[in-house]
């Protein structure tokens, strides 16, 4: 019998123990017994009431006459004027809870609470104590295996990096790489190409793979910088492919250097290694790559290759804007030359005719004077 139905005896008398409804059990015993510990209830602390039922069954008993002889239930119920039924219920419950003992006559006796706590709680604590070491060895047993998983995900990860970015360190296996990205390209080619004028070995490697792209109809687009166009073996290059469709543009400033094939692979430069290239098909990497393109496509300006005196001015006029815009930056002449796809001469000489224009007599006084300048015009 459950010591929470002591407190419902008064007016539940004969009632069927099953019937009666138990205590909440305790959160350690409910946990243990989800995983197989066996044990009754943990009961609640007894009343501080002294005519609480379980306490004047327990306070005679430890009062009674060791000499006399053990009480039964029914010789307490007379003693303490209770009804039977309340000190069997007591008297159960006091068991339950290691309190007392019964002798062969099936009389009772107090037992010590510091007794009852280890008969009661020590089965207890030792199936807590051999659960922990099972689940250590269990632990230690699972764990042993992370390694394993951990070297499976390193594969896993190593193989989708192949998948999705290659490296290719020797120029014969780059060139090889595009030419095949082109054999089997269906839709669309971007390309762009900073640094001016491209070399005629590389035009004339490029030429006949992209006019076999565009008679098959693919849409190809290209991007140079400006100064592409002073460049007579990129203006006939130029020429041919727009014959069969290309359109090619150019812009002033640097740009990322970029192949994009049917917008599913990209190829990329190693930065210090002319030799090397990446090989990108990862979609969410090549769809920003195609997003940054199509923003420089819509500011780029269409190459013509008839020569058209305003369009070379106009041109000429914007490479000498950003030649400005970088000496105010503090650019050196090598690096605005190589930004800009110039040679060194050239830029020195836009750069000469720029600190011409200001009145400058070195290239300090022309990046304050540009400043200067800057300061002085109205906001827009």
């Amino acid at each position: 019998m459950a010591i929470a139905d002591i407190g419902r005896a008064d007016g539940a008398a004969g009632t069927p123990e099953e019937a009666r409804p138990g205590p909440s059990p305790d959160p350690e015993v409910t946990a243990l017994a989800a995983i197989g510990a066996v044990g009754p209830p943990a009961p609640p602390p007894p009343s501080e009431d002294p005519d609480d039922p379980l306490t004047r069954v327990y306070t005679s008993l430890l009062a009674r006459d060791p000499a006399r002889e053990p009480a039964h239930p029914a010789d307490l119920a007379d003693e303490l004027d209770l009804p039977l039924a309340r000190v069997e219920s007591a008297v159960s419950a006091l068991l339950d809870m290691g309190l007392l003992r019964r002798t062969p006559e099936r009389a009772v006796l107090p037992v010590a609470p510091d007794e009852a706590v280890q008969r009661t709680l020590g089965p207890l604590e030792r199936e807590m104590r051999a659960r922990r070491q099972h689940m250590e060895r269990t632990r230690e047993q699972l764990m042993a295996f992370m390694p394993l998983y951990e070297s499976h995900l390193l594969r896993l990860t190593h193989l989708r990096q192949a998948e999705y970015v290659e490296l290719l360190t020797d120029l014969r296996a780059v060139r090889e790489a595009i030419t095949e990205l082109g054999r089997t390209c269906e839709r669309e080619v971007m390309t762009a190409q900073p640094g001016g004028g491209r070399r005629a070995e590389v035009l004339e490697e490029a030429v006949a793979r992209d006019e076999e792209l565009l008679r098959r109809g693919v849409r190809m687009r290209v991007l140079y910088q400006h100064t592409a166009r002073f460049s007579s073996g990129t203006c006939a290059y130029v020429e041919r492919v727009g014959r069969l469709g290309a359109q090619v543009r150019t812009l002033d400033d640097e740009f990322p250097r970029m192949l994009v094939f049917d917008r599913t692979t990209a190829v990329i430069p190693v930065p210090d290694d002319p030799h090397a290239a990446v090989l990108i098909r990862e979609p969410h990497v090549v769809a920003f790559m195609v997003g940054a393109y199509e923003r420089l496509w819509l500011e780029a300006l269409p190459f013509e290759t008839e020569w058209d005196r305003q369009t070379i001015m106009d041109i000429s006029d914007e490479l000498k804007q950003t030649i400005v815009r970088l000496l105010t930056e503090g650019l050196t002449d090598a690096a605005i030359a190589r930004r800009l796809g110039l040679s060194v001469r050239s830029c020195r000489r836009h750069v000469a005719d720029v600190m011409a224009a200001l009145g400058a007599e070195s290239r300090f006084q022309a990046g304050y004077l540009l400043a200067q300048q800057d300061r002085e015009q109205p906001s827009p």
